[in-house]
Order: C-alpha cells, then structure tokens, then sequence
C-alpha cells in the first residue's frame, strides 16, 4: 500500500469517527454505537504502526489488558463497543478545537502581542507573570501552540539568567489553562462523563487557575527577590550612564495596551460557548465543533481576512492533524482500557478502602486522586488514563462529593500533573526550545505541583461547603 493511500484512509476513518459520533449526538440512534465501536477499533489497529517507544507499548497495553478483563468478565458485544467508544469525543475535539487559534495568528495581532510585551514586561516579575499569563490565555485557543507563541515573543529581546524562571512560567501558564479551557481534552473527558455542563463548573476552575498563579510565585519568589536586587542595581547604574533628560524606556516607546482586538475576539469565543450551553441542548462537544467553524470564519470574514481561515484549515488538515495522530491513538486505546476497567466493579472497592482511614472520606479520597495522576504522571503515564478511569468508575456520592467538586478535583490534578510528566507534550516542546533535558524540565516544576496539591485539597474542603450535594 502506498503512504499516499495509507494516509487518506487514516484520515478518512478519522473523520468518519468524528462523523458517526456527532450524527449519533444529533439523532440519538442506537444502531451507530457498533459502528463508531468498530471504527475506534479498525482506527487504532490501522494508526498503531506509526507509534514508538512509550506510547507503542501503553497503547498495546491498553488494548491487551481491557480485552482480556473483557473477555474475563464475559462482556457482550454492545459492552465492547461502549467501551471502544468511551473517548471518540477527544477524537472529535482534536478535529475542530484547533480551528479556533486561526484569528489568533493573524499577522496584526500578533505584531501587537509582541508591542504589548516589550511594553509591559519590564521588570523580570512582570515578565514571568505576564508570560504565565499570556500562556494561560492562549493556550485556551492554541493549546500547546501557544508556548512557541510566548517563547518567541519573550525572547525577541535577550532575557540573560531567566531561561529557567520562563520554561516554569510556560510551563504552569499552560497547566491554568488545562483547568479552565472548554477546548482541551481534560475538560470535554470529564464534563462529558459526569453528566456536567462548562458553565456549572467555570466558577471554581477559574479559582484553580488564580492559585495556580500563586503557586507559582511562592516556589520562585526566592529567585525573583535575587533577580529584583540585580534589577535594581542595573537600573541605577544605567540612569548614572544616560542623560537625564532620557529615561531607560522613553525612547522608542510603544503602545501599552493589549491588543483590543485579539482581546473582543477571545471573550466572543468563550460568550458564544456559555450562550449556546444555555440556549442549545447538546453535548459541550458538539457546540465547541459548530462554534469552532463558524466563529473564526466569521471573524476572519469582518476582518477581510478570509485567506487567513484558508491556510489555517489547510496548515491544520495537512500538519496540526497529523501531529496529533499519536495522542489521538493513545486516548482511544486508554478509553477502552478504562471501560474495561469499569465492568471490574472498581469503582465500589474504593470507596470500601478509604473507609478505613480515619479522616471524612471526602478529604481521603481527594488526597488519594491527586496522588494516583500526580504519581502515574511522574512515571510518564498520561494523565488521561487514570482520570478516565475515576470519572467513569467512581460515583461521586459513594465519596461524599458532589459531580462539580469531583470535576475540579480532577481537572485540578490533571492540571498539576502536566508540568511534572516527563512525557507531556510541553516538557517536551520547551526541552527543544531550551536544549536542555526534559527531565530537568519536569524536576524544575516539582516543588510547583506539591503546593499546587495542598492548595487543591485545601481549595477543595472550601468548595466543598459552597456546591450543594457535597
């Protein structure tokens, strides 16, 4: 078979699957499930070639260990293709949340990005948190394309003894956004599977990204203080060396403002997705595709960029699609691996062993998720298996929680996980970017995810007295 036709029957059945599972969201027929079943199946048979080292084996791991509890438990057909079928949203998701990045690299906004950030970030503090920032806010659209957006942005001027300092703030910049952003696998995974609509959950998720700043500044507020001292010693040796009718950032000053453009663009995105979860009873999944055509297109239409949107749909089809056929494989895999895990029972034997600690099974089986995806992540498994495997097994009453405190918990926990795993696709983008080794990167974000896990629990306890049924 030629690579030609190898490719276009991956991106047919990909497609197809993206397909079948929105028609079945539109018209609720029971006859596709054993054709969206069987697609996943034929998919990852057909994409597991192209996969190596690590994310070969889970893969194959995957598929092996839940067929065998399959057969194990004497499952029926239509409980295997339910569990075959457990993660097509994310297969969904990867095909169209992209598509909303495309305004956000039209040449006039990004020519006022970098004007904002040589404006703003002058002192070393302000850069790292504007950068954290920045992250966070793009990486809702752009998702692991912002951090070569920002990087490129902070290093247009040199930033001497801060390559550290900015890996972490990427780093973290892009764990908020996992907290929050409706577009990313971890929010579509378990919203879908709780039964949760965005909006009910937004509140709290926000809180975790604001801590998440905070967290952040107390693990570099030691090395900020240092850096601030050498600012200040800089800054008056250099107001000794120029004229004094001339300050340091007088000459070639810029405009300051964010871009308000880009800005009304990234606050009509997010409108338009709590209007629609209102107004519109359908899946969060299936109103981020509609929104992901028609806004950007309308957009770039206004701004009479239309060949903007063109190249964006084809750069995505051609090269962003592409990229993701590795995550796309291991999510499907990891899906039927954690449906044949819920037909063990799991998710009762749990709640049967934390019993026996003596603390509010609430609280115990906080610590007990943030541990479980914070350790398997350190090992280099990806968060999306044992999140998967929760929010399926485990009934949020039978711990004393309600489905909104378990959706933060474990969104919270994937969050914090990500700049520890030495496999995340970040760690490895800026291990690239910075030449440095990406377990470095991961140890470098540590002490982060720890107080990041005490601020959860502790950020947890409170919400738990705020959201009813908890």
């Amino acid at each position: 078979m030629s690579p030609t036709i190898k490719t276009a029957m991956e991106r047919t059945i990909v497609f197809s699957i993206a397909a079948v599972y929105m028609l079945q969201q539109l018209t609720g027929l029971e006859w596709l499930a054993p054709i969206l079943g069987s697609l996943v199946v034929a998919a990852v048979l057909l994409l597991m070639p192209k996969l190596k080292g690590m994310t070969l084996w889970l893969t194959i791991s995957f598929m092996t260990i839940g067929a065998a509890l399959m057969l194990a438990r004497g499952a029926d057909l239509n409980q295997w293709f339910e569990a075959a079928a457990v993660n097509v949203t994310i297969v969904t998701l990867f095909l169209f949340a992209p598509l909303f990045g495309i305004p956000v690299r039209l040449p006039a906004y990004v020519d006022a990005l970098k004007r904002f950030f040589e404006a703003s970030a002058r002192s070393r503090g302000a850069l790292l948190t504007g950068a954290q920032l920045l992250t966070q806010v793009l990486g809702v659209f752009l998702n692991v394309g912002a951090i070569p957006v920002v990087y490129g942005m902070i290093y247009a001027a040199p930033q001497p003894g801060m390559e550290r300092l900015i890996a972490g703030a990427l780093n973290r910049g892009f764990a908020g956004a996992i907290f929050w952003s409706p577009y990313f696998a971890a929010m579509t995974i378990i919203t879908s599977m709780l039964g949760l609509g965005w909006s009910s959950i937004l509140p709290y998720v926000l809180g975790l990204a604001a801590l998440s700043l905070l967290a952040s500044w107390i693990v570099d507020r030691r090395e900020l203080k240092r850096q601030f001292e050498e600012e200040a010693a800089e800054l008056h040796r250099r107001q000794h060396v120029l004229p004094s009718s001339e300050s340091p950032h007088e000459a070639g000053s810029v405009p300051k403002g964010f871009p308000r453009g880009l800005g009304l663009y990234l606050i009509t995105a997010m409108i338009v997705i709590l209007v629609l979860e209102r107004a519109v009873q359908l899946p969060m999944v299936m109103l981020i595709c509609f929104s992901a055509i028609i806004v950007p297109l309308a957009w770039c239409m206004a701004k009479r960029a239309a060949g903007v949107y063109v190249d964006g749909l084809k750069h995505h089809v051609a090269v962003t699609f592409p990229a993701l056929q590795k995550e796309i494989t291991l999510f499907m895999a990891a899906g039927f691996f954690s449906g044949a895990i819920g037909t063990t029972g799991f998710g009762a034997a749990v709640p049967a062993m934390l019993e026996h600690v003596p603390l509010p099974i609430s609280i115990t089986f906080s610590i007990f998720a943030v541990a479980l995806i914070a350790g398997t992540s350190l090992i280099g498994l990806h968060p999306i298996v044992p999140v998967t495997i929760l929010a399926g097994g485990i009934d949020p009453a039978s711990v004393g929680i309600s489905s909104v405190y378990f959706a933060v918990l474990l969104l919270g926990s994937w969050g914090l996980s990500n700049p520890i795993s030495p496999v995340s696709a970040v760690n490895n983008l800026l291990a690239g970017l910075m030449q440095r080794p990406v377990f470095e990167m991961a140890r470098d974000n540590f002490r982060f995810a720890g107080f990041m896990a005490v601020m959860l629990v502790v950020y947890l306890a409170v919400v738990g007295l705020l959201v009813p049924g908890s």
